[in-house]
């Protein structure tokens, strides 16, 4: 409950002053009359630091969106190119009364700095959001001197992969309405126009056409072992999943998910764009090579990139460049590679890896395209060879049941 400090006058109109933890304002003016008190002013008392850090904490770790962890980032980065102090600035971002997440992780930031935490302690410490990357990043930038420089390379680097996932995302909804339609019409058939078809053909005694045959047989089919086949699919799901849920499966799925038509291609695109530009920004402010290696490995989640990630920091802990550990490992395109060699050998490895990010955002941008335009008219086939096949046998099926009425007559 709140405490609220009170200022009143005795019966022989001596001043007094206390504190009373009561549930409200009129409460604390009720129990101040009762002690034979007449209040002059009441005011609730503000909590102290330790108890509002002690209130955030009991409050559990803060779990940031995409664009809300961009909004931290961008707004803490304009606060300290402001000349703001990063207490100051976190003071700033606690007094936000429209982001109730971001002034909560403000609070905690704010309370870590004053007890004596780095940056990358009290980031660790907000939010599970935060990752060692972004940590690491920001402990550099500490060090350095060059925190904000750094947080606006990190929004950046953000930015532009909630854009590229953003435009996969978009590239796949026009798909699956058109797979959902497709679905849906299906079953319209199904269930309404093949039952009347057979009825029609039934009261005439006319032998079924064969398509028109096999697309009843198919129905009986579906609607009697129904749920035979969604146990079977059910069982083999669940298999599936177990699978890959294991050290092998999982290395084996992350591998196979990098070779799937169109949609590996995209994968591994975003993936060396988001090493490209991870690599840049911590190569360029002052982070050794190998810990860099190590901190992108973890940008990932596909086991099979990590494990050639790993590979490739052996051999640079072996004293190996990094170019030539990504050829011996394989799997990585040359035209990476070879960028990184040129930087290597210019001493601009930060530099070539940001023109390297570029163009394989470029790349990715384009393939995007090409999926989303790909994708369209596959679906748009695999429709009309379904639709059509189901309204052939049923145009079908009527025809020959009109001559056969025409000829009965």
């Amino acid at each position: 409950m709140p405490a609220f400090a009170y200022t009143a006058l005795t019966a022989t109109g001596q001043t007094v002053t206390g504190s009373v933890t009561v549930g409200s304002r009129a409460e604390a003016f009720r129990k101040i009359e009762a002690q034979a008190l007449t209040p002059v002013k009441v005011t609730q008392e503000e909590k102290s630091d330790a108890a509002k850090a002690k209130a955030v904490a009991d409050e559990g770790p803060v779990k940031l969106k995409r664009a809300q962890l961009i909004s931290f980032t961008e707004e803490l980065a304009d606060l300290l190119d402001g000349g703001l102090q990063i207490d100051q600035a976190f003071r700033v971002m606690q007094e936000r009364q429209e982001a109730p997440a971001l002034r909560r992780i403000a609070t905690t930031m704010r309370n870590e700095l004053r007890e004596g935490s780095t940056v990358a302690k009290a980031l660790r410490k907000a939010s599970p959001s935060f990752d060692d990357l972004y940590c690491n990043l920001a402990a550099a930038g500490e060090v350095s001197g060059s925190l904000p420089s750094i947080l606006r390379r990190l929004s950046t680097n953000l930015s532009v992969m909630a854009d590229l996932q953003a435009k996969v995302t978009q590239a796949m909804i026009y798909p699956a309405f058109l797979i959902g339609a497709c679905i849906v019409l299906m079953v319209v058939f199904m269930t309404f126009m093949v039952p009347q078809i057979m009825d029609l053909m039934g009261k005439n005694g006319q032998k079924l056409p064969a398509a028109t045959q096999l697309l009843i047989s198919f129905n009986h089919f579906m609607g009697q072992w129904w749920w035979a086949i969604l146990a079977a699919l059910t069982a083999i799901f669940l298999t599936f999943r177990g699978y890959i849920a294991s050290p092998v499966g999982r290395l084996w799925w992350d591998d196979t998910k990098l070779k799937l038509p169109l949609f590996g291609a995209i994968q591994s695109m975003r993936f060396y764009a988001q090493f490209a530009h991870s690599l840049g920004n911590l190569i360029t402010n002052g982070v050794p090579l190998l810990n860099s290696i190590r901190l992108v490995s973890k940008i990932s989640a596909n086991v099979f990139i990590q494990s050639l990630l790993a590979k490739v920091t052996s051999l640079v802990s072996e004293g190996a460049p990094l170019s030539t550990a990504l050829r011996k490992v394989g799997s990585f395109p040359l035209l990476l590679a070879d960028m990184i060699a040129v930087g290597e050998q210019t001493g601009q490895l930060g530099k070539s890896m940001e023109k390297c990010a570029v163009r394989y955002d470029k790349e990715l941008d384009r393939r995007i395209k090409r999926m989303t335009a790909m994708i369209t008219p596959i679906i748009l086939v695999v429709m009309a060879v379904m639709v059509g096949t189901v309204a052939y046998s049923i145009v079908a099926a009527i025809a020959q049941s009109v001559t056969g009425i025409r000829g009965g007559g």
